[in-house]
């Protein structure tokens, strides 16, 4: 492997050689990507920073300087993936839904990300590890205020208008319980299907599930 720059090389050497693109955004991107692989499959502990740093195609000083330890961009990568659901959800548009049909969507939205970006959840197990540690300390995930729970909260009023929802439901408690319903089965596919033979990476497994849990959801909901 040729490299472009040798130590020792003449200076009229050097100033032949290509110029590197500078490309500041682009590297802290690639270093955010490979540290989510990193920190989701071996935790903060785990992950390596030279394995990541050689995952991003730079090198362990770049690293540091746009992120200045490990730990900080630990957090710096659960910022990335909350601020990811965050931008996700504002994509819901369920104002002119009915009710009922609009609560149904947005539960199978929250399952349906939960399914498609697992590296989430072992990203959020691993800081419950670490008892919540580095999103208290990150000022900007305090500021990630999340928008299903306001769209949540006005289809839950929609319906109480309508007669079709009690008019008792806690929105943030609902979500809670809601999103612990998708959380679980994701989170714990392994040892459900290691300890009970049920894989719900399949879709038979899983569509059964989600219908399942959309049941619980309205039984409790609607109004009898």
């Amino acid at each position: 492997m040729t490299h472009i720059w040798q130590w020792g090389s003449s200076n009229h050497a050097t100033m032949n050689q290509p110029k590197i693109k500078r490309d500041p955004e682009g590297t802290r991107r690639r270093i955010l990507l490979a540290a989510a692989e990193e920190f989701a499959a071996g935790g903060l502990f785990g992950a390596r920073v030279d394995q990541i740093a050689r995952r991003a195609e730079t090198n362990e000083r770049m690293l540091y300087y746009y992120f200045g330890s490990k730990e900080q961009l630990f957090t710096a990568v659960l910022e990335h993936a909350l601020a990811a659901l965050v931008e996700a959800e504002r994509t819901l548009a369920l104002d002119g839904v009915a009710p009922i049909e609009a609560m149904t969507r947005l539960a199978h939205f929250v399952w349906d990300y939960y399914r498609d970006h697992p590296e989430l959840l072992r990203l959020v197990n691993n800081e419950n590890l670490h008892e919540a540690k580095y999103i208290k300390a990150s000022t900007r995930i305090r500021d990630l205020i999340s928008p299903i729970v306001e769209t949540l909260t006005a289809i839950l009023e929609r319906g109480q208008k309508a007669g079709l929802f009690r008019n008792d439901v806690d929105p943030l408690k609902f979500y809670i319980t809601l999103s612990g319903l998708g959380y679980y089965i994701v989170s714990n596919r392994f040892t459900l299907e290691a300890t009970f033979g049920l894989d719900f990476s399949g879709d038979a497994e899983r569509d059964a599930m989600i219908r399942m849990h959309t049941e619980m959801l309205m039984s409790y909901l609607t109004r009898k």
